[in-house]
């Protein structure tokens, strides 16, 4: 790199350049350059440096073929700066990046700049905390560097170092190794951690320099800003190093001295310091000890133990001040402590920071210290009965729970607090409180309490939850009070209703007789679920029913309405919202289970409600509920006995005018219906079962908080099982594999078929890979996010079919160009000889209409259903395919892969992969449900070495999860790292 002489001019617009750090020794004198990958200079050419890059081959003009073929250096001109100049210059980069992708700019700048700005902006927090010592760099210059680091501070080096993006670290290393005879030298590149770790040093090592530092340290070492070269300070910085590495581990064990049955006015508090061994976990003494030297314990811990506890509890004394007198005492031994310093000490505050300078804190034993609160919910005591069995809509039993949770029926929250085990009245919390010191004796004994853990539980007050607040809390036993989880219990009916809800299932459950009008015999789980539906709506809560899709849905709930017709208190009509491609299939299980039954469908120009019957079905859609919700929200009479929400995840999003009006429309009892309560994240749980019981998982925001963010974001156990407890009364989840569930189905075999690419495909993924990874590798936020679901939608369409990806409207051939629709075409033949049925899902309707042209030129008969079908068409195409005439039916899968009944398929093929595998059984469950007798055989069709060979693990892992919840999952790949992505999608093991 050679040097024009002239002043840098300044940088208006650093975001949109590249930027490199070029280290040197000492680190202060590292710069930082800005460039632009294109060429063009980053300011007037009497200004810049040339600099020689790496860049791809096709950007540095070594190829003339398009694609990118390897990588090659370039000099470029640019824009050279010492690292304090730069600073500046980088966080405005990285503030300037973040907002714009935070506004939805698509055209962010590139992310090299704001990179090293967030690592800048990391190192102004370690100097922020003081984590800075001094030493000596490998060529013996005074040098600061950050030290000493967390666990938590490496965790984020590192991962700063896995996201550097490429240009970040472009500039070529010197060869290592001389050339071969006519090659040329290897190109090598920094490597990432060791490249930001020098940058870290630059920052640490240029910050604390200034005029006023050099007359503080009394000299120019480690205060100006040119060279100081110290070799004689080597074994001094030795010294310092090792104090990060200190072998020893200190602790504080607090005595109480002079304390009698008398009182606490004589007692006073001492700290006495130990030291543990960390290669002998079991090796611990006094200091006074290891500093007397004389037995052979303190021998154990080596020669360096005193310098190692000094420069341990040098840090230590940072963190917490009381410690100070220890540093200048001849036996660093114990010191007195006042009752304040003891009352901080107690604090978490002073714990915490004394853990991070490496000292733990003991109490003394002998001394109650823990003050424990916990809540109860009081609903009142009294001889119990079955819930809502028989009663009345509001009617209340003559000593327990109300039949319907009604808002007005408030409950007490009163507050319980304990010290050492042993519960304190509200009074004696008030003597400890007014003690004025942190140790009090308490019932004939000495109790330490943090007097802030006292007054904050002088201010928790008892107060009033309606019963559905209540019930959330008991269900998962504790509640939030000021950042603190507390734990909390049920009294009462309240109790017996939690422990009853708890387990859906569980075998006490009274059952509840099938209805007389109903003609089909339920099967023993269906008539668990319509009691368990009974259970729940006769209290007012509502519920989900979950259930794999052909397990009887459907039957299960016109059970419920004729068995709410029984009762006068639950009488009424039931209105049912459901896509339109199911309104024919709710009608026709209407007229044939509850035959008698009026039913009416609430769609098209001619839709009226006169002469609502009271126990009538009404059948409407999502659309026209949207549009007439006031007029469904004002019928005659007592409104509707049920409200009933069939595939609810149509309303998921809680902001959609679809689920705002579906809330508008008043109802006794709400039901929602889906096999996937979840499909992308745990809002949408919240929004269907916020629907059906109002409040029950409490606001949107404190839900996310407290639950979704936890349980999606660092997979927290604890929130996971609070989460499961509240669900699962509300979420009644079988499968067709539970024991017992549906026995008498016909076996199901799934096959993954893997397909080779053709040479075309590999040719378009290799070249989609390579360029939307580079992008990805240079965005953040969201931008990057939306990088990476362009790059997963375009791999896909690429393994299905080129034609799909190059967006074809009339391709000339479809033959030959893939492997998925070549084994398709092997699979058809086979099935169409065997007389059998067949159901083509694929997620892309672009995909199933190149498959229908291409059946349609080989002679071969197939129907489409896709979003665009009207409801009439959808059910004339159903009932072909049901009667044999049309043996192919191709199927978009957000149209098709609910609420259809498909049963004369005997086969099921999946085009193409869906990320969250819930919905692609729900799709095959077309096919694979009740009134299937003949054996179902499901094809998944995969292109080998692709990111559909190692989605199905990835899915399977993240799916755990979510199990554990509601037995649904997601995958959420915008969040992987560079280094994740790029494994999932690579093209391995295909000949190219």
């Amino acid at each position: 790199m050679t040097r024009t002489p002239s002043a840098p001019a300044p940088l208006t617009d650093p975001a949109h350049c590249a930027a490199v750090f070029l280290p040197a020794d000492p680190p202060r004198l590292g710069r930082v350059a800005f460039w632009h990958p294109d060429g063009t200079p980053p300011v007037s050419d009497t200004h810049t440096e040339e600099l020689s890059v790496v860049l791809p081959r096709d950007d540095a003009g070594d190829s003339d073929n398009g694609i990118d073929d390897g990588i090659g250096t370039r000099t470029v001109p640019a824009l050279v700066l010492p690292v304090r100049e730069a600073l500046p210059l980088l966080t405005r980069a990285r503030a300037r990046v973040e907002a714009q992708v935070a506004s939805g700019d698509e055209a962010a700048p590139p992310g090299a700049a704001a990179y090293w700005g967030s690592v800048a902006v990391l190192g102004l927090q370690f100097a922020a905390r003081g984590r800075l010592l001094p030493g000596l760099s490998p060529e013996g210059h005074d040098a600061w560097r950050f030290a000493p680091l967390d666990p938590e501070d490496t965790f984020r080096i590192r991962d700063l170092a896995a996201a550097m993006p490429p240009y970040a670290h472009a500039v070529p290393l010197d060869p290592s190794l001389p050339p071969g005879d006519g090659e040329a030298a290897p190109l090598r590149l920094p490597e990432p951690e060791r490249l930001l770790r020098a940058f870290l040093d630059a920052v640490a090592d240029a910050l604390p320099r200034s005029p006023a530092a050099e007359l503080a340290t009394g000299g120019p070492a480690y205060a100006a800003q040119a060279p100081q070269r110290l070799p004689e300070l080597r074994n001094w910085a030795a010294d310092v190093a090792a104090g990060h590495d200190a072998g020893v581990r200190l602790s504080l064990r607090v005595e109480v001295p002079g304390l009698t049955e008398d009182g606490a006015a004589t007692a006073r508090f001492r700290a006495v310091l130990q030291l543990h061994s960390l290669t002998d976990p079991g090796l611990m003494a006094d200091a006074a000890e290891v500093w007397a030297g004389s037995s052979p314990v303190a021998a154990g811990f080596g020669p360096r133990a005193r310098t190692d506890t000094l420069l341990t509890l040098r840090r230590a004394a940072a963190a917490w001040e009381p410690l100070t007198p220890l540093l200048s005492a001849a036996v660093p031994d114990s010191v007195e402590l006042a009752d304040e310093e003891i009352t901080d000490l107690l604090g978490s505050a002073a714990t915490r920071a004394l853990e991070a300078a490496g000292i733990v804190v003991h109490w003394p034993a002998e001394l109650a210290r823990q003050l424990t609160a916990r809540a109860v919910v009081d609903s009142g005591h009294g001889p119990q009965e079955e819930y809502g069995q028989g009663a009345g809509a509001g009617a209340k039993s003559p000593s327990g729970p109300p039949a319907t949770l009604s808002a007005d029926a408030l409950l007490s929250f009163s507050w319980r607090f304990a010290v050492g085990g042993q519960e304190v009245t509200r009074s004696e919390l008030d003597q400890l409180a007014e003690a004025g010191r942190p140790v009090v004796r308490l019932r004939d004994q000495w109790v330490l309490v943090d007097p802030e853990a006292v007054r904050r539980a002088r201010e928790r007050q008892d107060h009033k939850l309606t019963p559905v607040e209540a019930l959330r809390t008991v269900l998962t036993g504790t509640a939030e009070d000021r950042g603190e989880r507390i734990e909390v219990r049920a009294s009462g009916w309240l109790e017996t209703l939690r422990e009853r809800l708890s387990d859906p299932e569980r075998p006490d459950a009274s059952p509840v007789a099938q209805p007389t009008a109903l003609t089909a015999t339920l099967r023993d789980y269906q008539l668990r679920g319509l009691g368990w539906l009974h259970r729940m709506t006769s209290l007012g809560l509502g519920g989900c029913l979950a259930d794999d899709m052909g397990l009887g849905k459907t039957i299960t709930l016109i059970a419920l309405h004729l068995h709410r017709q029984q009762d006068p208190g639950s009488a009424g009509p039931t209105l049912v919202v459901c896509p339109a491609s199911l309104l024919g299939n709710w009608q026709r299980e209407i007229e044939r289970f509850a035959p008698g039954t009026p039913v009416r469908r609430y769609h098209g120009s001619s839709r009226s409600l006169r002469e609502l019957a009271g126990g009538e079905f009404v059948l409407t859609t999502y659309g026209t509920m949207r549009v007439d919700a006031e007029h469904l929200a004002g019928i005659p009479g007592s409104g509707w006995g049920m409200v009933v929400a069939d595939e609810a995840q149509h309303v998921k999003n809680p902001f959609s005018s679809t689920a705002k009006q579906l809330r508008t429309v008043p109802a006794r009892a709400r039901i929602a219906l889906t096999g996937t309560p979840v499909e992308n994240n745990l809002s949408e749980l919240w929004a269907i079962l916020d629907w059906t019981t109002p409040g029950l998982l409490g606001r949107l925001g404190t839900f996310r908080r407290e639950y979704a963010d936890a349980v999606e974001g660092s997979a927290d156990p604890a929130a996971t099982e609070r989460l499961t407890r509240l669900v699962r009364p509300f979420l009644l989840r079988r499968r067709k594999s539970d024991p017992g569930i549906a026995p008498e189905l016909p076996p199901k075999t799934e096959t993954d078929r893997a397909v080779s690419l053709t040479p075309e495909q590999v040719g378009l993924y290799e070249a989609v890979v390579r360029e939307v990874l580079a992008d990805i590798s240079a965005a953040e936020g969201l931008a990057r996010r939306g990088l990476v679901v362009k790059l997963m939608t375009a791999l896909k369409q690429i393994c299905n079919h080129p034609a799909q990806y190059l967006k074809e409207a009339e391709p000339a051939t479809l033959r030959g160009r893939s492997g998925k629709l070549e084994l398709l075409d092997e699979l058809l033949d086979t099935i169409l000889a065997e007389e059998a049925s067949v159901l083509v899902f694929t997620q892309y309707v672009q995909m199933a209409r190149l498959i229908e042209r291409h059946l349609a030129g080989r002679g071969v008969p197939s129907q489409l259903l896709h979003g665009g079908t009207p409801v009439a068409r959808r059910e004339e195409m159903v009932d072909h395919f049901q009667s044999g005439t049309e043996p192919v039916f191709l199927l978009s899968l957000k149209a098709a892969g609910t609420g259809l009944n498909l049963t004369r398929a005997e086969h099921v093929v999946h085009f193409d992969r869906w990320w969250n595998p819930a919905v692609e059984a729900q799709a095959t469950d077309r096919a694979y449900r009740i009134g299937q007798t003949r054996p179902v055989q499901v094809h998944r069709l995969i292109a080998e070495g692709t990111i559909e060979d190692r989605i199905a693990a990835m899915l399977e892992r993240k799916q755990a999860l979510s199990d554990a919840v509601l037995g649904s999952g997601e995958a959420a790949f915008t969040e992987l790292t560079d280094n994740e992505l790029a494994e999932l999608v690579e093209l391995r093991g295909t000949d190219r």
